[in-house]
């Protein structure tokens, strides 16, 4: 069976920069009352014209720019993401028609913040099979949509980006190595967006009552979090037949900076072990693992032949990780357009088959 290789790597966040000082002339809360509890002291918040899709295409283009791969190679798009711009249709296919990626097939998941993991775990595993040659997994979020701005326990955690991975079949070894993926639906209403789908429909009432926001028990969720991080970790090793000493970096979902001390202390490494930028970006859900890797890299921190573990934890309850060997580009790629130079034609060619798509249905109306 061939490998799956991560091969690129990309990130978009917003411009805007919401600071706890911002907070403070919104709730009652305050700077140290946020950086105590969680380790944030900056978001960022999306923009009018920003949704999933936007953020997605940017941080999809970067990676496929990094892996030196044409969006038209790409085989297979999952977009991670616990904000979608419509039950349907898929944000994933927004992306695909954005970033034009003619050959792929594309699709939503839905694990909340564990969604990332799930997904490269699923690409690899469609490339392994030899069902695919290439994916592009990503983690997509606007969740300053659905954020209460009244809710102190919530508003505070929240941020907005995007981040993605390339991957491709080689017959090098390396690349992912394993992963394991669960869930408890007992637990589901601690985390949960209420209204938004068939349950509790959008209408006045639900809007009244603020069922469209995020609801979350910040005290049972920390509980689980605590639990289920370093129990992710020592399973995915020892699937992989690795050991913690064989591993470089672990890479965990950016959602509390005391979480991730309880899963060090008892997995007993030290804090230097982890890559953290929650203080930065705050918990952007399934965007925070791709982002965390690509700042990684950027500083030189994360190099080829690393082993690495990231894991994730979120509504569902879900949880999981997934060991790799970073890889970096494949020593056969070849360089796509520039991205720069590759949106407005992406674009182009999206307004093109618009066009054609109404043309031909004049046409065909004018038959009947």
């Amino acid at each position: 069976m061939p490998y799956a290789h991560i091969t690129g790597w990309g990130m978009a966040v917003p411009e805007k920069v919401l600071t706890n000082a911002d907070l403070e002339k919104m709730v009652e809360t305050s700077d140290a009352w946020i950086r105590e509890r969680t380790g944030i002291r900056e978001r960022r918040i999306a923009g009018p014209d920003e949704y999933p899709s936007v953020l997605g295409a940017r941080a999809a283009l970067k990676a496929l720019e990094v892996a030196r791969l044409h969006p038209k190679d790409v085989d297979l798009i999952i977009c991670a993401t616990s904000s979608p711009e419509h039950l349907f249709p898929a944000t994933a296919c927004l992306i695909q028609d954005a970033i034009g990626a003619s050959k792929a097939g594309a699709f939503d998941l839905l694990a909340a913040c564990s969604g990332f993991i799930y997904a490269v775990h699923m690409a690899a595993q469609a490339i392994r099979s030899g069902a695919i040659q290439n994916a592009l997994v990503i983690g997509a979020e606007t969740l300053s949509r659905i954020t209460n701005w009244k809710d102190r326990n919530t508003c505070i955690l929240f941020g907005d980006g995007a981040g993605a991975f390339v991957l491709q079949a080689s017959d090098r070894p390396g690349g992912v190595l394993a992963a394991v993926m669960h869930s408890d639906g007992s637990g589901g209403n601690l985390l949960i967006l209420p209204a938004g789908g068939s349950r509790l429909p959008a209408s006045i009432e639900t809007v009244t009552n603020g069922h469209h926001y995020i609801y979350m028990d910040g005290r049972e969720v920390f509980r689980f979090a605590t639990r289920v991080l370093a129990q992710s970790t020592l399973e995915v090793l020892e699937k992989a037949g690795l050991r913690l000493e064989d591993v470089r970096w672990i890479i965990p979902h950016q959602a509390n900076y005391r979480i991730i001390e309880a899963a060090a202390r008892a997995l007993k490494l030290p804090m230097e072990r982890f890559i953290i930028n929650l203080d930065r970006y705050g918990n952007t859900s399934t965007a925070s693992i791709p982002i965390a890797t690509c700042e990684a890299v950027e500083k030189g921190l994360l190099k080829a032949g690393d082993k690495v573990v990231f894991n994730g934890f979120g509504a569902g309850l879900t949880w999981g990780a997934l060991v790799a060997e970073w890889s970096g580009p494949l020593p056969s790629a070849t360089r796509p357009i520039h991205v720069e130079r590759y949106r407005p034609l992406a674009r182009l060619r999206s307004w093109l088959r618009r066009s054609i798509r109404r043309l031909e249905g004049l046409i065909w109306g004018r038959k009947a």
